[in-house]
């Protein structure tokens, strides 16, 4: 399996504070890998500085083989890779299209298959294509942030807790959705604190605990393991 992302010795720091402490990570090309954590482990940290947000102190961020680190937001969107950031953050005062021809700002090219596509894995965006989106519901707001995130055609789709706020039917459908882009070629990066389903879809898995990685293997090995149970699935031995 060939590695579409690959991290290594990545450190960021805040002020004199380490948030993520020399991490390495490799995401296979065409799979779905998880990286769950506590609040505050850096999880979030480590998909911003993927995505150009965030300057490294030191790293190594080698997409297709080619170093990011240095690179601006907007040449690593136009190489193929794409964030879902955390809290959705749709522009409320732009109706549902706009929102999503946003996502396309860096492309030239006619746009209406990949709308055609969007509004076939969410049709509730088609019904309200000309509606203010901070009008929307909450889930209607996680679908157009993915939505305007597929409108870039990403390669690497990252997602920062797309789940968080939602009710347990809507989370079902994006972690559906999730599967179906995934299924469609597109490699995800998730980060989720509904460690449970993260892991019962995920290729594989990484836990970061205060800024390091401890733990890694396929999803399915560490849904069994009785420590993930315990810290992150709520159960006891």
């Amino acid at each position: 399996m060939t590695n579409i992302l690959e991290i290594k010795n990545l450190v960021v720091s805040y002020g004199g504070i380490e948030a993520v402490k020399g991490i390495d990570m490799t995401v296979p090309e065409g799979e779905i890998v998880t990286l769950i954590g506590a609040n505050g482990a850096g999880k979030s940290t480590t998909l911003k500085s993927i995505a150009g947000l965030v300057k490294p102190k030191e790293a190594s961020i080698q997409f297709k083989g080619q170093e990011l680190v240095g690179k601006t937001p907007d040449f690593i969107v136009s190489q193929g890779i794409t964030l879902v950031p955390e809290g959705r953050r749709v522009f409320p005062n732009l109706t549902v299209l706009e929102n999503l021809k946003i996502g396309a700002y860096l492309r030239k090219d006619n746009l209406k298959s990949d709308l055609d596509y969007v509004f076939s894995l969410f049709p509730r965006l088609l019904e309200r294509e000309w509606q203010m989106a901070g009008t929307l519901s909450g889930g209607e707001q996680q679908m157009l942030a993915v939505g305007r995130a597929l409108m870039s055609k990403p390669k690497l789709i990252m997602m920062d807790e797309p789940s968080l706020g939602l009710a347990p039917l809507v989370v079902k459908d994006i972690f559906n959705i999730i599967q179906t882009i995934n299924g469609e070629g597109i490699t995800v990066l998730l980060i989720e604190q509904n460690a449970n389903m993260a892991l019962k879809i995920a290729h594989k898995a990484y836990v970061i605990e205060t800024g390091k990685i401890t733990m890694e293997g396929t999803g399915a090995e560490l849904l069994a393991n009785e420590e993930i149970k315990e810290a992150y699935l709520g159960k006891t031995k």
